[in-house]
């Protein structure tokens, strides 16, 4: 199954798909989710082939520093850099997840592994050597670099594809805490029946929730949480209904949550000046753990000379953040892996969410719709300003002191305050510590607006940073800050969206431009109330 899964994205990235972001996406998802739902109904997953029929044992153990054993997340590879994939255990391309131990058989060679467990924990890195049918026993130790949920920190992941008998293991070995799993899309529809409670608690302090949906088609992809059943959207066609169509309806859901997947999706526009979302994917699955899903497929691409190949995704999507944020728009970042779909990980893009006292899973919604949050698939970025947490409003232009705490197991380049979509100060960064407590001094602003604090590592291969929500600036006497060019970037943008819309039906294509002339209001209004250039 796994090599017909590969022989498939092979065949998809040797074609011209370009002009068909519908195909090259949407098609191979189709073709993966026929195959993980087959094996999930039969009750099979994961149809995963042994790595070998015979070889010898050998016995992988993970303990934490108190010596018992600690799920964790292992890359393992032959000296042709093939991943080993058990079949007793939970495997997505590249890695497996194990409860602190996996019993392995492998043939006679050289094997090099890399074991994780998240960005609390620090790395094993090794190399084992299989000699004949010598049985062999590995064990390797891994201790925090960091304890955030001691902080009152928790992490979560917003978008997870993985099979919901995984989640529990998944999150384990990723010291994860909170995952609402996508089981509807437009193709499927969760099994039957129902879970009558989809919120599980586990471990404590440990969530998922069982009824996450997705409407992917060509503007983008909208998420969708905390219902208590799947809203049907399996007739939606490429273009039509109009996302929003779908959107408005589940927004009359009480406590619905709705992330806008990616900032560069085509309709970003029309969802913002809609208002259904509640949060936007800064840090999103285009950044994958080895590299970057490079294009931009159903979104706005970038200019590649502004923004080059490898970290230019990435930073195309902050171009965009900042831009909303310059036209008021107060929106917190989210972060999401799409593990089970692309390469990453469960919660390696993740976004962190203060919560006072004991964890809930409204509690830690609620703490992100007040942006007290950062987002990361790295660094681990935690600031207040003036003891302030991120999503505080600050009403007068006194001095700002910042501070800083930093853990992180890459080297990081820099620590930058972002101001008003321009980066105010820069702050070198040690390479040695692996957490650094820095105080950035007193910040001034002569301006409303808002400002975030940003490291990036020194990962060439990918954008790996964090990014802390916006502390926002509204200044007595001061005008708020509403960029022109800023909302005249959106709504040039609307009208190449506009220009694309591609139906035939002349009533169907009436009632999607709808949608998008609503978006040129609104975005001709943020022109005309613009304070600054």
């Amino acid at each position: 199954m796994r090599r017909l899964t590969e022989a498939f994205d092979s065949c998809c990235q040797n074609a011209d798909f370009g002009k068909h972001p519908w195909m090259d996406i949407a098609g191979r998802r189709c073709f993966r989710f026929g195959i993980l739902r087959i094996s999930w109904l039969l009750g099979l997953f994961p149809i995963v082939p042994d790595w070998t029929a015979a070889g010898a044992d050998v016995t992988l153990l993970i303990n934490s520093e108190s010596s018992q054993p600690l799920a964790s997340r292992v890359h393992l590879r032959d000296s042709a850099g093939k991943s080993v994939q058990p079949r007793a255990l939970p495997v997505w391309r590249d890695h497996f997840v194990c409860n602190g131990s996996a019993q392995l058989q492998l043939a006679p060679g050289e094997y090099d592994y890399e074991i994780e467990r998240g960005p609390e924990y620090n790395a094993a890195v090794g190399r084992l050597t299989v000699r004949n049918d010598a049985p062999l026993t590995v064990t390797n130790s891994l201790h925090r670099i960091a304890d955030l949920a001691a902080e009152g920190w928790w992490s979560g992941d917003l978008h997870v594809h993985r099979a919901p008998e995984q989640i529990e293991l998944l999150l384990r070995a990723e010291d994860l805490h909170i995952a609402p799993v996508i089981t509807w899309w437009n193709r499927n529809s969760p099994k039957q029946p129902l879970p009558t409670n989809p919120l599980v608690r586990f471990d404590e302090n440990r969530f998922y929730h069982l009824m996450g949906g997705e409407d992917e088609r060509d503007g983008g992809a909208l998420l969708y949480f905390n219902l208590r059943e799947p809203f049907d959207i399996t007739r939606g066609q490429q273009f039509y209904p109009h996302s929003l169509a779908y959107a408005r309806e589940i927004r009359k859901q009480k406590g619905v949550w709705i992330d806008l997947e990616k900032p560069f999706w085509w309709d970003l526009p029309a969802w913002v000046a809609a208002g259904v979302g509640d949060s936007i994917g800064l840090a999103n699955n285009h950044l994958h753990r080895s590299g970057m899903f490079d294009g931009e497929a159903w979104g706005k691409p970038r200019n590649t000379n502004d923004f080059p190949s490898p970290r230019g995704n990435g930073l195309w999507s902050e171009h965009i953040y900042y831009h909303l944020l310059n036209c008021g728009i107060r929106i917190p970042p989210s972060a999401g892996s799409a593990s089970g779909v692309l390469p990453n990980p469960v919660g390696y893009n993740r976004v962190y969410v203060q919560v006072d006292g004991e964890l809930t899973w409204q509690k830690w919604w609620d703490g992100l719709r007040t942006g007290r949050c950062f987002v990361s698939n790295g660094p681990l970025l935690r600031c207040r300003a003036n003891g302030q947490l991120p999503g505080h409003v600050f009403r007068s232009d006194g001095p700002v002191e910042l501070e800083v705490l930093l853990t992180s197991r890459d080297p990081v380049e820099a620590i930058e305050i972002v101001h008003n979509g321009k980066i105010l100060r820069t702050v070198a960064v040690q390479s040695s510590p692996t957490t650094q407590r820095l105080k950035i001094g007193d910040l001034r602003f002569n301006q409303s607006g808002w400002f975030l604090v940003r490291a990036v590592a020194k990962v060439p291969r990918t954008y790996r940073f964090a990014s802390t929500g916006p502390f926002y600036l509204q200044i007595e006497d001061h005008p708020q800050f509403i960029s022109k060019s800023s909302a005249q970037f959106f709504l040039d943008w609307t009208h190449e969206r506009m220009d694309q819309i591609q139906l035939k039906d002349p009533t169907q294509r009436e009632e999607v431009l709808h949608y998008h002339r609503e978006a040129e209001t609104f975005w001709k209004q943020r022109v005309a109330q613009g304070t600054t250039e």
